[in-house]
């Protein structure tokens, strides 16, 4: 399919997105912004990593191969919630109080799980004014294959190395993550018949500064990574690529199960949230390794929220939202609806509203409800 040029989109497309309304001064007291609540979250989030790490060292040391792959199992599955998920929210710049935190935490979990910031903070941004309307966000083009499949469950549950990109922003797999980045690193893309790639064609044409710094990026990460590679040879620790380099395609079953509902077969341009996305609810632990994304449709309401008061969020605009779906049920209505869709392509899942909740637009929205953080380049702030 042909799409306009983004520049364009911007000129035509112009959602007029409801949001539940709360008390001003409630609003305020969600959005404030927290160092103490930042390090619990993403320095918690590092420590955790490392403490994982360590494990993985410890039993390769100590020869203890069926600890050691334990280990490593956890391990990555940790590091898997960096890619996309840690980096999403220090995207938005709304952990932290203090600026240069966001910066640093977003610049290192990025660089551990082969993340681009500079490309995703475009895609993003028009994630946010656009979400689910194809002309003007394909981070997510529907119908998403809600994918269970053994040789794909295998990757999951061992090491993503085959997976490749699709209908997502994303890069794959290890293996196609690594082409992809030294494609990016001299400026290139892939072949744009693969939906990511022709999203990120279009965000490069758009964001021209954005790519050149997405190329440095690129090439910092591998240069990073290359040394790695190198001090593992000379020194014999090849434990070291295991530790860094790799763990964010380890073990990326939870992150996969608890991220696809976000928006996996429901309802395309439309200007309500609660249509578009849905939330879950998750026990605490996951919640955490999630950054509290599974409430995703109040994060969509409202994106300058930090995420670690998205669950008071919900609390107080839980009569005009949707119920959340557990884990189940939310997989549930993404395979049947994913069934039905192979007979009837148009079919999407409209999610039911309680009586409660309005639905009418009843002003335009604030400026500072509106935010998305700082999340937008330069080039569409």
């Amino acid at each position: 399919m042909q799409y306009q040029p983004l520049s364009d989109v911007r000129e035509t497309l112009n959602v007029q997105w409801y949001r539940s309304k709360m008390p001003p001064e409630r609003f305020r007291e969600l959005s404030k912004r927290s160092n103490r609540q930042g390090w619990i979250q993403a320095g918690g989030h590092f420590g955790l990593f490392s403490l994982t790490g360590a494990a993985v060292y410890l039993t390769w040391a100590q020869g203890y191969w069926i600890a050691f792959l334990a280990a490593l199992f956890v391990h990555g599955t940790i590091a898997t919630f960096f890619r996309g998920t840690a980096t999403h929210e220090l995207g938005h710049g709304t952990v932290f109080d203090t600026k240069w935190l966001n910066k640093f935490f977003l610049f290192l979990f990025s660089l551990i799980s082969w993340w681009n910031p500079f490309d995703y903070a475009a895609s993003h941004t028009y994630h946010h004014r656009y979400t689910l309307h194809p002309e003007g966000d394909r981070e997510n083009l529907l119908p998403l294959h809600p994918n269970v499949g053994g040789t794909f469950l295998l990757q999951l549950f061992t090491v993503n190395l085959l997976t490749q990109p699709g209908r997502t922003f994303g890069k794959g797999g290890l293996l196609s993550t690594i082409w992809v980045t030294m494609l990016d690193a001299v400026g290139k893309v892939g072949s744009t018949e693969i939906p990511a790639n022709e999203w990120l064609r279009a965000l490069h044409e758009d964001q021209p500064d954005q790519h050149s710094r997405s190329m440095w990026w690129s090439r910092a990460q591998l240069a990073f990574h290359g040394a790695v590679l190198i001090v593992a040879i000379v020194t014999g620790l090849w434990v070291l690529p295991l530790i860094i380099t790799i763990p964010s395609y380890v073990g990326n079953w939870l992150s996969y199960f608890v991220a696809l509902p976000q928006h996996c077969g429901l309802m395309e341009n439309t200007s309500d949230f609660r249509k578009s996305t849905r939330s879950i609810r998750l026990p605490r632990v996951v919640e955490f390794l999630y950054w509290h994304m599974n409430w995703h449709t109040e994060h969509h309401m409202y994106a300058g929220i930090p995420c670690y008061n998205l669950p008071a969020l919900a609390a107080e605009i839980k009569d005009d939202m949707p119920e959340p779906r557990n884990l189940r049920q939310a997989w549930r209505e993404m395979l049947d609806t994913w069934e039905r869709q192979k007979s009837e392509p148009g079919y999407v899942f409209d999610i039911p509203l309680p009586v409660t909740a309005k639905t009418e637009r009843r002003r335009k929205a604030k400026v500072e409800e509106a935010s998305i953080g700082d999340l937008a380049p330069e080039g569409l702030a």
